[in-house]
């Protein structure tokens, strides 16, 4: 058995599931819509240049959900995966999923986003295992703050190897599929990296080096 592992954020999906639930949060009036996605969107053009601070996009959209439960944050995402993020998701990707499961290969999603957008969106991708960034709660209650390494660029190997010393897993034969030059770490470190519909410097960089190039829709 394989490791076949996936990027979520326009790997998996068109789009980038923090930045719709920004929108999501600005229709339910959670935040001054036009004030936050104006920097939501900045803050998601320094991510695709490669230059974003992670601590600083969490912090950022965190903030509106500080102070609410887990289940009333839940109640809500359930129905947007649905209306939002299932017209979104690439025919290809589940495809490519179901492939994997046919040869035995188990599959992980690993993304940059937070759980509890994560998580919902595995289930509904049908996949039951993920790492992602974890919020903290007290009590039941969201505090607007993460914990843990945050499962970006490099962090996302240190996640990586830390879940696969607790599964008695290994990264032989694994395979990695990632849009982002932000996920080049992590492509480098397995045997077989794919890059779906890339970003300009990890197309160079696939082409440099014969790595697959695949256009999903």
């Amino acid at each position: 058995m394989a490791l076949a592992i996936f990027d979520l954020d326009e790997t998996l999906i068109h789009g980038d599931c923090a930045s719709l639930w920004s929108e999501q949060m600005a229709r339910l009036g959670w935040v001054d819509g036009k004030s936050f996605l104006k920097r939501d969107h900045e803050l998601m053009e320094a991510y695709g240049k490669g230059h974003l601070q992670m601590e600083d996009y969490m912090a950022f959209s965190l903030e509106p959900i500080a102070g609410r439960t887990l289940e009333e944050v839940e109640h809500l995402v359930e129905p947007w995966v649905e209306d939002v993020i299932e017209p979104i998701i690439y025919g290809d990707a589940c495809r490519c999923i179901a492939e994997h499961r046919q040869r035995g290969d188990r599959v992980l999603i690993i993304s940059a986003s937070g759980a509890h957008l994560v998580g919902p969106i595995a289930a509904r991708l049908g996949v039951d295992e993920y790492l992602a960034i974890e919020l903290e709660a007290v009590n039941g209650v969201f505090t607007g703050k993460t914990h843990g390494v945050l499962t970006y660029r490099e962090g996302k190997i240190t996640r990586l190897l830390e879940w696969l010393d607790q599964e008695q897993e290994n990264l032989e034969g694994a395979s990695f599929y990632s849009d982002s030059r932000n996920d080049l770490p992590l492509l480098l470190k397995v045997d077989h990296p794919y890059v779906v519909n890339p970003d300009p410097v990890l197309r160079e960089h696939a082409q440099t080096n014969g790595w697959p190039i695949l256009s999903w829709s």
